[in-house]
């Protein structure tokens, strides 16, 4: 009967129930259940529907068994193969266990924390979450040349040592975001801006890696970095304007330097090339000539030669090279003065135009004196001096 029925005063004579009788009833149902024979009638020492203390002790025993093997089995527990397992004995450290299944006396005696070592962990320096969402006490700093840049970037880092990791730093991840501010602001601040933002964002984040796993590997984190993800990299919002400008005007700048640099590789090779042709042809127009005077002074100097062996004969013939050569190149008109009279009426005109009939004829003869043999060559050269000797003797 329960405690909170109405009749319970009633059927009780008006007073409590009997601590007694309940005590037997709940050692009679425990005995029932482990097996035991509770008492249904009087038994020799007065007690009404009781129990014997043995069975009282065997449920007792059996009841210590169930909690120990519970407790034992407490102390099992499973390590993967990416994890290693750390068992503590009152708090302090005693081994580390490979993977597998794996057993430690249970708490609070001993403990184990499993670690994963594959586990990539991120820390995030200058947002949380999204690049939006700026913490600017974190992204903002300052160049070599003076200028304050945001940038916001993640660190990827995974366990190498799971005992430095959890024994001998107290917050390992909060290491790790120091760790990657000093060392971001180190690098910053030896570059100037242009570089930072644009062509040299790859070697920062390299040059960052390595500096947050030496001031790591110091501290003995236990913790190997593995990647620095460069998020975003601008000026302040505040003068984001302006630097758009200043970034026009560069990229202006670049344009008409790569335009002039263009027009100057166009016009500087031609111009180096008419330079050159204008040298070579002097060089050659110089060497003509000087082979041309070398040659006549050799000209002269064989004629002199002969002129002083027969003086006579030397004018005479070129005073013929010469008369050869004028007549050669003039039109002629022959008379025969002994055959008629004196007094002739020469059609000229008609003569002339004959002439020039006969011009054709004339260039055939030409090219028919162009294939006579080389010695007739020499011909309006000797004209030439023979001309210059008659002049030299006129002077004398």
């Amino acid at each position: 009967m329960g405690l909170n029925d109405p009749q319970w005063g009633n059927k009780n004579g008006g007073g409590p129930p009997d601590l007694d009788e309940l005590l037997r009833n709940f050692n009679k149902k425990l005995n029932g259940l482990f097996g035991g024979k509770g008492g249904s009638g009087n038994n020799g020492s007065g007690n009404k529907g009781g129990g014997s203390p043995q069975s009282f002790g065997i449920g007792a025993g059996l009841i210590a068994i169930v909690v120990l093997l519970i407790w034992i089995a407490s102390g099992f527990y499973i390590v993967n193969p990416s994890e290693r397992g750390l068992v503590l004995r009152f708090g302090r450290y005693v081994e580390t266990t490979p993977p597998g299944p794996r057993w430690h006396i249970p708490f609070p005696i001993e403990s184990a924390e499993v670690v994963s070592l594959s586990q990539v962990r991120t820390v995030e320096i200058g947002y949380r979450e999204n690049v939006k969402n700026k913490m600017l006490k974190e992204s903002l700093m300052l160049t070599s040349d003076e200028n304050i840049i945001d940038i916001q970037f993640a660190v990827q880092f995974f366990l190498k040592e799971p005992t430095d990791y959890l024994f001998k730093n107290r917050k390992p991840d909060e290491n790790v975001k120091q760790a990657a501010e000093t060392a971001i602001r180190e690098i910053v601040g030896k570059n100037k801006m242009d570089f930072v933002l644009y062509e040299g964002r790859e070697q920062v984040a390299a040059a960052t890696t390595k500096l947050i796993q030496d001031i790591l590997d110091r501290y003995e984190t236990g913790i190997m970095v593995s990647k620095v993800t460069m998020q975003n990299a601008q000026p302040p919002e505040q003068v984001q304007a302006a630097f758009d400008d200043a970034v026009k005007a560069g990229q202006d700048r670049e344009r008409q330097k790569n335009e002039g640099q263009a027009y100057a590789n166009d016009v500087v090779p031609r111009a180096k090339g008419a330079a050159a042709r204008l040298k070579e042809e002097s060089e050659g127009y110089r060497q003509r000539v000087i082979a041309n005077a070398e040659g006549d002074a050799s000209r002269f100097r064989q004629i002199l030669v002969e002129y002083e062996k027969a003086p006579g004969v030397t004018r005479e013939r070129m005073y013929i090279d010469m008369m050869q050569q004028v007549m050669t190149n003039s039109s002629k008109v022959m008379v025969d003065q002994k055959a008629g009279n004196s007094l002739l009426y020469l059609p000229l005109d008609k003569l002339i135009q004959s002439s020039a009939q006969a011009a054709p004829e004339s260039t055939a003869a030409a090219s028919v004196e162009q294939a006579a043999p080389p010695g007739d060559a020499a011909v309006v050269p000797r004209a030439r001096e023979t001309l210059r000797g008659r002049d030299r003797e006129a002077r004398q």
